[in-house]
């Protein structure tokens, strides 16, 4: 009996752990909104933006603190024989000595030409424009992952498309042989439907393949390993056309006040103006102070360790001011490179604002085209369904050739697929659009 329930409690724990184990590997369903969140924490080429924006704030602190005092401490034991130079008493003895040096020493810039102060600056810019590259670099992530998942859904739609159409043409095969065998049509006829069928394998392998393409491509942006599975959400098929409520010129200038991009090029403007401040402090003094403290000990003075350690004592105190006067004109072309520095990021806040434009202008006109290009499409599906249709009745009775029926077949998926395409362009140029004003990209 004993037994009976041992066994009894082993087969439970066997059902029970094979259930908790096909509920982990149930695939996880992705949204969009999943992977873009997901990317967001995992994506290698954020996190490398985030570590700049790290350094940025690490160089930003150690700027600021070149404004405080330095403080060095030393200590040095030393012996020497012969004639030589006592470095305590600073006398010429010929003697062993032993001497015991200890002090500590600071200096502090008091003028540098306000070479400092605009460092500083200079680094809290870099530190704003690394904020702004950083949220540039999460955008070109979100943007990527909608595309990509875009792209997904459309090679995944096209899937079943050419499956269907694999299905269809199997079964205009087994038509075609039967009517050959009953002497209806000639060899040629039954010979386009299997090659007509093989094509559509064809098709289905190429489309399995591009959906495994993207669906890599995905994990590649999310950071999953090859052995992750990754099945994404499907998109409500009855979403609304795009309404343009404002015209390209008012989104252009929402997108100047909201993308990262343009704000990181006025602040890369701002950085090498300041660099050109810091240049022209060369030409300045720069003035400092110096102190130190410190004692010895001697083994040719009779006195005792201590007694040395005090007398010897000593304090020093002093103002240090350096005149340029001829560097080799390196300020003069520090001055220079700065400048021209300047102009060259000005064109490059110019090359962004100009690249902003194209792409909002293209989305736009895109916009404008996916609307009447997914009305144009959806009723040439319509009707190349309804002749397809028509079409395969014809061939069941014996009126249509195996070609004719073929070429209704080819414009019918012709149809599918330009309104699937027309579709997804659809869906990816309102978000590209409700992303340059600032919303949230979403399905």
């Amino acid at each position: 009996m004993k037994l009976y329930i041992i066994l009894a409690s082993f087969l439970f724990a066997q059902i029970s752990l094979g259930q908790e184990t096909l509920e982990v590997q149930e695939p996880k369903v992705w949204s969009l909104q999943d992977c873009i969140s997901y990317a967001i924490e995992n994506n290698i080429t954020l996190k490398d933006a985030t570590l700049d924006k790290d350094l940025a704030e690490v160089n930003y602190s150690k700027t600021k603190s070149s404004r405080l005092p330095n403080l060095f401490g030393s200590a040095s034991q030393s012996f020497s024989n012969g004639n030589t130079i006592d470095p305590i008493t600073s006398s010429y003895v010929t003697d062993q000595i032993h001497s015991t040096n200890v002090g500590i020493n600071s200096s502090f810039t008091l003028f540098q030409g306000n070479q400092i102060s605009n460092q500083i600056k200079q680094s809290k810019i870099l530190l704003e424009q690394s904020s702004f590259l950083q949220e540039e670099a999460k955008n070109s992530i979100v943007i990527s992952i909608l595309e990509n998942y875009l792209q997904t859904l459309f090679s995944k739609e096209d899937i079943a498309i050419a499956e269907n159409n694999l299905v269809a043409s199997q079964k205009e095969v087994l038509r075609a042989k039967a009517r050959l065998d009953a002497g209806t049509i000639a060899l040629s006829d039954y010979t386009e439907a299997q090659s007509q069928s093989a094509t559509n394998q064809y098709n289905v392998i190429t489309a399995k393949n591009t959906y495994q393409q993207y669906i890599i491509d995905l994990k590649q942006l999310l950071e999953l390993t090859p052995m992750d599975t990754l099945e994404i959400e499907t998109i409500d098929e009855n979403m609304d056309l795009i309404n343009l409520e404002l015209d390209k010129i008012s989104i252009y200038n929402k997108a100047l006040n909201y993308l990262p991009e343009v704000e990181a090029s006025k602040l890369n403007v701002a950085a090498n103006e300041k660099e050109l401040d810091i240049a022209k402090g060369g030409y300045l003094p720069t003035l400092s102070l110096s102190g130190s403290m410190g004692s010895g000990y001697t083994s040719i003075n009779d006195s005792t360790f201590s007694d040395q350690f005090d007398v010897n004592f000593n304090q020093k105190l002093g103002l240090s001011l350096s005149i340029p006067i001829f560097n080799r004109n390196e300020t003069k072309s520090a001055v220079q490179s700065a400048t021209l520095n300047i102009e060259k990021a000005e064109i490059q806040k110019q090359i962004t604002e100009k690249l902003l434009y194209k792409k909002i202008e293209t989305a736009y006109q895109n916009a404008m085209s996916a609307q009447e290009q997914i009305i144009a499409a959806q009723a040439s599906k319509d009707a190349s369904e309804q002749s397809y249709k028509l079409a395969l009745k014809k061939y069941q009775l014996g009126d249509l050739s195996t070609t004719d029926l073929v070429i209704s077949q080819n414009t019918f998926t012709n149809a599918q697929q330009n309104y699937l395409q027309a579709k997804y362009l659809n869906i990816l140029y309102h978000q590209l659009l409700q992303f340059y004003q600032g919303n949230d990209i979403k399905l």
